[in-house]
Parts: structure tokens; C-alpha cells; sequence
């Protein structure tokens, strides 16, 4: 098939992001598994739709402009559409590179500009959020007065601030080593919700796992990725790069949209100078769960009190990693936990990135239907293993009255584990 898509202006990426339009067989198998399409049930707004558009965009056909590229701003890149789609289109290719490109050249609104410089100027720099969100909490009461974006930042921020020791540099394995990884700290999940590294932690050291947690680490990057900001992604990317060692049996993250990003980088980094060292660093990129269920627990443990524990699936874990038994897997060996399934368990719950910022109104609708789902199951804890899903399931259950506790996977091993 002939296209007239300009793929030499496209840089190094334009051959994937052309390769996923042609792929596209246009069936609309897509549709239902699209949270958008769920909840908006308009063409423009699904995987279909958001191909044609910028089909049309890259050829020049249709002028960019603020309302045209609302569809694809709306678009969450859970990649739902991947996991059901028949053809084998890689979404992810066409819509990341695609927002890069409409970044350099479109004109924001003055509130839109204001908020993605303040999250991408403060999110991926633990130092930095600590002092936004402490200064959030105390204007949360102000806050909550207002609509939209101001209500959404205030709703997602907690009460008080946990606080944590900061992580050790090496961890030791108990008993016989059994494996060395790097562990990837994190960003947002530092300030929000340190005790799942330490959970983390703990749970490898129990396992025969030493992990090293490389000092002078930062945000993979994955937030400025998935925003659009490739420039910046691929800087906090390299500071990384730098400091990761490459002794190490894998690099282990513990939230789903870091390794999602991380694994991404060859696509990010296509036809830069370093390009093979950061796929080299990629290709060692393994979710907690994923390494743990390959390496085999050498313990399940049992929990204190009987648990019925329904499992949510994070986007960038099960359709963007392919990761879905693993942590099932984990789960359904603790003694005194029940595993239950979520109805929808693999549909978006609205968080993606800094999606529950930048369109409020969606990513609560979907927050609304997947509480729903999870009060269905009479479940009492629910698990997951993205920090973006924790903050946003809590939330919603909160906003219920629910008396469900939200808890990353690691965490509910580390119970077990006593």
C-alpha cells in the first residue's frame, strides 16, 4: 500500500509511526476495549478514529489545530487497542512519537501551558514534589472550592505526607544468593507512597535477592514520555544510564508505567548516538512481579487474618508488558488470601500519567466504573502494581466510603512474609 505520508521529516521514528498507520485494517475491533470510546462513545475518540486523524494530520490533509488534536490529547495510551487488536498494531509507536511532534509546534491554552509545566517540572523530581504536594496539602481545604484541574490536583493528593528512611544503597539477600538486581526508585511514588520500595525490598531480600539502588538515580521518564516530552524524557533517561550498573541479573522496577517506559526507550532513542547502550539498558528492564514469579518465590507466606484481595490490572503492566499472570500468580500463593477477579479488570481506571490532571471529567468517570467494579467483587483489599492506579482506586473508594484498603502487590507479600 502507497503512502504519502512525509516519513523523512518524520526523524528516526517515522518508519514505526508509519508502519502502525498502514498496519490498521480499520475492522473497529478496537472500539469496546477503548475506555475513551466506553465513555464517550464517539468514533474520534478510539484507536479508529485517533488513526485516521493523524493519518490525516501527517499528510497534511487536515490542518492541526487545538480541536483536532483534543481527540488525540484525550487518547489515555493505555494500549487496550493492542491486546484485542487482530493485525498486530503497535499503537504505542504512532501515538507517543505523534505527540512529540504536535508538542514542538502547537500553541496550548494558557491553563493547559501553566499545568504541564508545573506537573513536568515537579512530578519527576522527588525533591521537588515533596515540596509541591506539602505546600498542596495545606492549600487543599482552598483547593477543593474550585472545578476542574485545581479540584482533580487537590482530590489526588493526600491528607499528610508518609515518611520514610531513605533507601539503602546495596540490600542485602537473606540467606543464599539467589540473583543481584538494580531496583528503580521511582519518582511520584517516593513522596506518595515510599513503604512499596521498602516493601520491595524486603520482599526480594527474602527471595535470595540482593538489590543495589544506584545512587544519583532519578524519574525514568516515562511521565515526560507518555506527556509527549520526548526531549525531556530522553534527558532523565540518561542521568540513569549513567549510574544503573550493568552487573546486574535485571533492573527491576515496581511500578508499571516506569518499566512500560523504560522499555520503550529503543523507540525513543531511534537514531541517536546512544541508542544501543539504552536498549541494552531496556532489554534488562523486568517488572518485580514478572522477575519474581520467573526466579520462583522461595516463600508464599500466609497473611495475619483472612483476606478476599481482587487483583487490578494496570494498563502499562498487562497491555503494554503483557504481564497479567505473574502477579496472579504471586497473589494466589499467600495462604489466607482469596484472589478475586475485578469485572473489567484490564480497563483503565483513569490515572495514566498525568491523565487525572489534564482531563478530569474522563479520568473520573472511569474512576467512578472501575470503584464500581471492585465493590461488585464484595472484596475487602484490592492489589495492583502502578502507583498512578493506587492514588486513583484510593480515591475512588474513599469518595465511596468503602472499606477497602488499595495495596501494590509487594505489599501484601511483605505482609505475608510477617
Amino acid at each position: 500500500m502507497q503512502h504519502q505520508i512525509p516519513v523523512e521529516r518524520l526523524g528516526a521514528q517515522g518508519p514505526a509511526m508509519v508502519r502502525a498507520v498502514e498496519t490498521c485494517i480499520h475492522c473497529g475491533l478496537c472500539l469496546p476495549a477503548c475506555p475513551t470510546y466506553l465513555v464517550l462513545a464517539e468514533e474520534m475518540d478510539s484507536p479508529r478514529g485517533r488513526i485516521f486523524l493523524m493519518k490525516d494530520l501527517l499528510e497534511g490533509r487536515l490542518e492541526s489545530s487545538e480541536e483536532s488534536l483534543l481527540f488525540i490529547d484525550r487518547c489515555l495510551g493505555c494500549l487496550a487497542c493492542v491486546s484485542v487488536c487482530p493485525s498486530g498494531v503497535h499503537y504505542g509507536e504512532l501515538v507517543a512519537p505523534f505527540r512529540a511532534q504536535a508538542n514542538r509546534r502547537r500553541g496550548r491554552p494558557l491553563g493547559e501551558r501553566l499545568l504541564r509545566r508545573l506537573t513536568l517540572a515537579t512530578l519527576p523530581y522527588p525533591g521537588r514534589f515533596r515540596l509541591a504536594a506539602r505546600v498542596g496539602v495545606l492549600a487543599r481545604p482552598v483547593l477543593l472550592l474550585y472545578p476542574g484541574r485545581l479540584r482533580a490536583i487537590a482530590d489526588l493528593l493526600p491528607r499528610t505526607l508518609p515518611e520514610a528512611p531513605p533507601l539503602p544503597h546495596v540490600f542485602p539477600a537473606q540467606g543464599r544468593r539467589r540473583a543481584r538486581v538494580a531496583l528503580l526508585a521511582g519518582c511520584v511514588q517516593q513522596v506518595l507512597s515510599p513503604e512499596i520500595n521498602w516493601a520491595t525490598l524486603r520482599v526480594l531480600s527474602r527471595n535470595g535477592v540482593e538489590v543495589v539502588v544506584p545512587r544519583g538515580q532519578g524519574c525514568c521518564g516515562a511521565l515526560s514520555l507518555h506527556a509527549g516530552e520526548a526531549d525531556q524524557a530522553r534527558t532523565l533517561a540518561r542521568r540513569n544510564l549513567r549510574v544503573f550498573p550493568q552487573d546486574v541479573d535485571a533492573v527491576v522496577t515496581n511500578a508499571a508505567g516506569c518499566g512500560s517506559g523504560m522499555k520503550e526507550y529503543g523507540l525513543l532513542f531511534a537514531g541517536e548516538a546512544d541508542e544501543a547502550e539504552v536498549r541494552a539498558l531496556a532489554a534488562r528492564v523486568r517488572d518485580v512481579a514478572e522477575f519474581l514469579d520467573t526466579l520462583g518465590v522461595a516463600a508464599s507466606g500466609a497473611l495475619p487474618r483472612p483476606a478476599r484481595v481482587a487483583y487490578h490490572d494496570a494498563c502499562h503492566l498487562a497491555h503494554a508488558q503483557g504481564i497479567r499472570a505473574a502477579p496472579r500468580r504471586l497473589l494466589a500463593a499467600i495462604d489466607n488470601l482469596q484472589l478475586v477477579e475485578i469485572p473489567e479488570s484490564d480497563v483503565c481506571c483513569g490515572s495514566a500519567g498525568t491523565y487525572n490532571l489534564e482531563q478530569p471529567e474522563i479520568a473520573r468517570a472511569l474512576q467512578e466504573r472501575k470503584v464500581t467494579a471492585i465493590l461488585s467483587t464484595e472484596a475487602n483489599a484490592v492489589a495492583t502494581g502502578n502507583i498512578g492506579c493506587l492514588v486513583q482506586i484510593r480515591v475512588g473508594l474513599q469518595r465511596h466510603g468503602a472499606p477497602v484498603r488499595a495495596y501494590h502487590t509487594m505489599e501484601l507479600l511483605d505482609q505475608a512474609y510477617g
